[in-house]
C-alpha cells in the first residue's frame, strides 16, 4: 500500500520542471533582489518572491512527446495561431525572391513556454538574423518590421521549411543555437525568445496547413502540416 510520503513525492515531481539555461541568471538576480527587498519591507520582499517565482515559471522547459509519424511538421512553439496565410513571400533576406509560401503564425504570451523547437527534422541550410523594430507581435507588420531570426531546415526528401523567431513588444532577446550544417530531429530544442513573442513558419505553397486561427499549439507536439 502506498504511503502518504510516496504520494507527496509524486506530487512534488509533477510540480517541478526543467529550467532553460537562459533563465538561471534571471532567477538568481530576482532571488537576490527579493532578499534585499525583504530587508526593508515584508511587502517588498513578497513582491520580489513573486517576481522570482514568475521567472522560474517563464523559463520552464518541459519535456514533450514528439510525434513518431514521418514527414510531419510540428509547431515550433507554444501559443495560439493568430494567422494562416497562403501565397505569401518569405523574409527577403533568405533570398527566395517572389516565390510563394503558405505561412502560419503562432503568438506566445508571457505565460507560454518560450523554448522553441525545430518544426521538422533535417539539416539547417541557412540561418539569418535581421535587426528591426519591436512592434507588438500581433500586428500585421511584425513579420516584416520586427527583429527576427530565420532558420531554414531541409529534410531528407528535399523540402525546405522556414521557421522565424520574431521579437515582440516586450521580447528583446532572440536566442538561437542553430548553426548552418547542423542536423536536427523533429521537435528538438533550438532556441528561446525572452518575454513574449511570435514564431512564423513558411511551407512550400503546395503543402496544406492543417491548423486553424485560434487553435492552441503545443511546441514539438501539435502537428501543423504534413509534407508531401
Amino acid at each position: 500500500m502506498r504511503s502518504k510520503m510516496h504520494d507527496f513525492l509524486d506530487a512534488v515531481k509533477l510540480a517541478t520542471f526543467p529550467i532553460h539555461k537562459e533563465g538561471y541568471k534571471f532567477i538568481i538576480i530576482s532571488a537576490l533582489l527579493a532578499i534585499i527587498l525583504a530587508l526593508f519591507s515584508d511587502v517588498l520582499g513578497l513582491i520580489g518572491l513573486v517576481l522570482t517565482l514568475w521567472c522560474v515559471f517563464f523559463f520552464r522547459d518541459p519535456e514533450r512527446v514528439i510525434p513518431v509519424e514521418e514527414n510531419v511538421v510540428v509547431s515550433p512553439a507554444d501559443g495560439v495561431v493568430t494567422r494562416v496565410e497562403y501565397g505569401v513571400e518569405a523574409p527577403e533576406e533568405l533570398g527566395y525572391g517572389k516565390r510563394k509560401f503558405n505561412k502560419i503564425s503562432v503568438f506566445l504570451n508571457v505565460f507560454n513556454v518560450h523554448v522553441n523547437r525545430v518544426p521538422v527534422g533535417g539539416k539547417v541550410i541557412k540561418v539569418s538574423y535581421k535587426p528591426g523594430k519591436f512592434l507588438s507581435a500581433n500586428v500585421d507588420d511584425a513579420s516584416r518590421e520586427n527583429e527576427r531570426n530565420s532558420v531554414v531546415v531541409k529534410t531528407v526528401n528535399g523540402s525546405e521549411v522556414v521557421c522565424v523567431q520574431v521579437a515582440g513588444l516586450v521580447a528583446r532577446r532572440i536566442i538561437s543555437d542553430a548553426k548552418e550544417g547542423q542536423e536536427f530531429a523533429t521537435g528538438e530544442r533550438y532556441g528561446i525568445i525572452r518575454f513574449g513573442s511570435r514564431t512564423d513558419i513558411y511551407l512550400h505553397e503546395e503543402i496544406a496547413i492543417k491548423s486553424l486561427v485560434g487553435q492552441t499549439m503545443i511546441g514539438g507536439e501539435t502537428v501543423i502540416a504534413k509534407l508531401n
